[in-house]
């Protein structure tokens, strides 16, 4: 990998972004051997825990959702995210036939099981779709051909595919059934969320019933308009079980929203990427796979050409949705970072407590809002440095 780190031995300290305590730590041979809090007025390098990306539709040019991509995409898309201080990432899949979904998967089951940064980074696949709403205002981008209801043994199939690796599952709880299909899903340790849906108070409060535990990306892929009350966004954030994703580029969502789900959720907000693979490309026309020619601009919204601007995917990463939140003084650096990491691996945990590894770390300096990557950690090895 591209600038791994080669020096032998390094003290480093630095001042932990979120507890604000300054910590010290040892490294040798590009392994973390030891780190313990100390005192230092000095200005220091921030460290935080690594970032967990939930949902992620490709980056870097390369995209998840094309049976095209290979083994030699995903590894480089796992060092361009490590790059960007994402340690943990769930590839997400969304709607297509079943015969694109499975070579996709397979593909993904042999990235991790031929190479151990793949395998170390992708902590599962988020399979978004194709048990969602059919309908307009619900169903966003994924192409209604291959909508349809929940089907545990056609999941089984993915599963296969994917070498077990599904981890997470957005479904409509509208259609009949889902409450079975998300109580199997709970016995089999995939995580339920709620997402382009138009479900009502009811089917969104059996979901959680049965074991729902998150809404994705909430805010997004519903109608523009909705009734006043109640509605799914109201039931959701009502919800205190489920753990609420939202996309903080400053674009697909008001930044009034998110200070209100902030202060109902708390500790239960998330943030996610939902990057697709312009995230890291210049502003510029390219092809898509989804809706034809795209438009990128300076700010990094992603539309379709001739639309009026209708949004056509997102194309910043996790790390620039936290230094959006801190730009727009929406929350401060450490309760960004926390949205980021330590909220998600509390999540995930309680699923399964494998999911997230401790000793996975990012050093970075803040400047002007900017944060400046200067070192990775995965697994107590020094896998970047800038």
């Amino acid at each position: 990998m591209g600038n791994v780190l080669n020096k032998i031995n390094q003290s480093i300290a630095c001042e932990n972004c979120i507890t604000g305590e300054v910590e010290e730590i040892i490294i040798r041979e590009s392994m973390v051997m030891d780190i313990s809090k100390i005192e230092s007025k000095r200005s220091l390098p921030l460290i935080g825990p690594g970032l967990i990306d939930l949902q992620i539709n490709g980056v870097n040019k390369i995209d998840f959702n094309v049976p095209s991509l290979t083994v030699e995409n995903i590894l480089s898309a796992t060092e361009y995210l490590l790059s960007q201080g994402v340690t943990s990432y769930f590839p997400t899949i969304i709607t297509n036939s079943d015969e694109a979904l499975s070579t996709i998967l397979r593909t993904f089951h042999k990235a991790c099981i031929s190479n151990e940064i793949v395998r170390d980074c992708i902590a599962g696949i988020h399979l978004e779709g194709p048990f969602i709403s059919p309908k307009d205002g619900a169903k966003g981008a994924h192409d209604e051909r291959y909508i349809k209801a929940p089907d545990w043994h056609l999941f089984e199939k993915f599963q296969e595919a994917a070498g077990g690796r599904i981890k997470i599952i957005t479904i409509a709880p509208e259609w009949e059934g889902s409450e079975q299909f998300i109580k199997e899903c709970l016995k089999n340790g995939v995580i339920v969320s709620i997402g382009h849906s138009l479900a009502n108070s009811v089917q969104i409060e059996n979901a959680v019933k049965a074991g729902a535990t998150m809404s994705t990306h909430l805010g997004n892929a519903v109608p523009l308009l909705l009734p006043r009350h109640p509605n799914l966004i109201w039931d959701q954030l009502a919800a205190e079980e489920l753990y609420t994703c939202l996309i903080t580029d400053g674009i697909h969502i008001p930044d009034s929203f998110i200070k209100t789900v902030l202060k109902v959720k708390g500790d239960k907000t998330l943030i996610i990427s939902d990057a697709t693979c312009f995230a890291g490309m210049p502003p510029g026309e390219y092809k898509s796979h989804i809706g034809g020619t795209v438009v990128l601009d300076s700010e990094k919204r992603v539309s379709l050409k001739g639309s009026g601007g209708l949004l056509a995917g997102a194309a910043k990463t996790l790390l620039e949705n936290v230094e959006t939140l801190i730009n727009r003084e929406i929350c401060t650096l450490s309760e960004a970072w926390k949205m980021a990491s330590v909220n998600v691996a509390n999540m995930l945990s309680t699923c399964d407590s494998s999911f997230v590894s401790e000793k996975d770390l990012v050093i970075f300096d803040l400047k002007d809002n900017k944060i400046l990557i200067q070192m990775v950690i995965k697994n107590g090895k020094v896998v970047f440095e800038q």
